[in-house]
């Protein structure tokens, strides 16, 4: 019969009992009968209040006590018929300080020094050890100490008063003697046998907790981004603002010389912006200069030949590289006087492509501005450290220097004509493996 049953059947005789009760009757752990008891009160056989009573135990020490007799007992029996120097049985017997104490007080010895050392000798010939007999009868369940006693053995840490919980056990409203098992799902066989007429459920329970939701994570590209942007601080490079993602077509194209007939500025290729459309905020004497360039050339250039249009150059859209923020920065940058600078931008851009199944990869930049003597060296260190996490080279959109990200595992080594590469050969897009992502590397140059 299960404890549940069992329970029931022993309620059934009574009209309440409590669990503790029923764990001493049934041989059973306390914490398992009120296991059983909850899931009865949930079906509404019983009904359960809570009871706390306080009862006294012994401690570690009280059940050596009660064992082998009190410190001041152990100490008398220590003590020989002709007697024992007081300062060898302190050394030899367990807790002597406490067991000498509570023996001089209770008139069971006494100290001889009428031969110079002082001698412990037994004063009378049989004690009782009241100590041991108290507690094998707590340690039985018999608790008749007198107040001053009890307390006595509470501070010689014999004793300790502990707080038990228990349940006292009532029938419930839907009490019987054996449990129907309910059900918890209503299913498509019973909607269309009718079964569900008949068939009892088990009631909603509000109270129960849900399962917890899951907490965020970080998504991969950021943790890859803030690897790359660690890599560039540690160069010594500046990170350049990069929050406007909705950016004019100026910045995003004219000031970086492509010509306005130029197919990728096409819809095809751009998302342009409908609301907002147009944006007129531009310094115009750097929008003159730039005009003029496209127009009849400078600076070395024939320029393009071609009458440029300042409401191409209005348009809104979205980023389509990250170089506009590079243009920004340059212009900023000349405003207050030409000094060495290093900077570096990763963030999200906007391109127009087909989808490809089973989706389209997230596309980020790095970009930064160097001198062409400093290009080499710097591409080759970042190139270097990002090899070095699971990353190969490889060329995606025609860009000189680009990088592909694969699913980091065991690598092996190969060297082109200039770097050391890790690269795992097993974990070749043709074979049906995706990319986590793709980040292009740009280098610039001056001059």
């Amino acid at each position: 019969m299960e404890l549940n049953e069992r329970i029931l059947h022993y309620l059934d005789k009574q009209d309440k009992v409590d669990t503790l009760k029923l764990a001493s009757e049934f041989n059973e752990d306390h914490q398992k009968i009120v296991g059983a008891v909850k899931s009865l009160e949930a079906l509404e056989m019983v009904v359960s209040d809570t009871v706390k009573n306080t009862k006294w135990e012994l401690t570690e020490e009280g059940q050596l006590v009660a064992e082998k007799g009190s410190h001041e007992a152990v100490l008398y029996h220590s003590v020989p018929d002709g007697g024992i120097a007081q300062a060898e049985i302190m050394k030899t017997v367990p807790n002597a300080k406490v067991g000498f104490s509570k023996a001089m007080s209770a008139g069971w010895i006494l100290i001889d020094k009428s031969g110079g050392a002082p001698l412990v000798k037994k004063k009378v010939e049989t004690i009782t050890d009241t100590v041991q007999d108290y507690l094998n009868e707590i340690k039985k369940g018999i608790d008749n100490l007198p107040d001053n006693v009890r307390n006595d053995y509470k501070k010689r840490k014999l004793l300790q008063e502990v707080t038990l919980k228990s349940f006292l056990l009532s029938k419930g409203p839907q009490f019987a003697t054996s449990i129907k098992k309910l059900e918890t799902d209503l299913t498509t066989e019973m909607l269309q046998s009718g079964s569900w007429k008949t068939l009892e459920f088990k009631p909603y329970n509000f109270d129960a907790l849900g399962q917890p939701p899951e907490s965020g994570h970080l998504h991969p590209l950021l943790k890859v981004r803030s690897e790359f942007r660690e890599i560039f601080l540690e160069m010594g490079f500046t990170e350049m603002p990069t929050n406007n993602y909705v950016e004019s077509s100026f910045w995003n194209f004219d000031a970086l010389f492509q010509p306005q007939q130029h197919p990728a500025r096409d819809a095809h290729d751009t998302f342009f912006v409908s609301n907002p459309a147009m944006t007129t905020k531009f310094p115009m004497d750097y929008l003159e200069r730039v005009k003029k360039v496209h127009s009849e050339g400078g600076y070395g250039s024939q320029g393009y030949r071609y009458s440029w249009k300042i409401e191409e150059a209005q348009k809104n859209l979205l980023r389509t590289h990250t170089t506009a923020v590079s243009a920004r920065m340059l212009y900023k940058v000349a405003q207050e006087g030409f000094r060495p600078q290093k900077y570096f931008s990763i963030d999200k851009s906007s391109v127009s492509l087909s989808l490809l199944v089973p989706g389209m990869q997230p596309l980020e930049e790095a970009q930064k501005n160097l001198l062409r003597t400093h290009t080499t060296a710097v591409s080759a260190r970042m190139l270097y450290k990002v090899a070095q996490e699971g990353f190969r080279p490889q060329k995606y959109f025609s860009i000189d220097k680009s990088i592909l990200t694969f699913t980091y595992s065991p690598v092996v080594e190969y060297q082109d004509d200039r770097h050391l590469w890790k690269v795992d050969k097993a974990l070749n897009p043709a074979r049906g493996y995706k990319a986590n992502s793709i980040l292009l590397l740009y280098t610039y140059a001056e001059g």
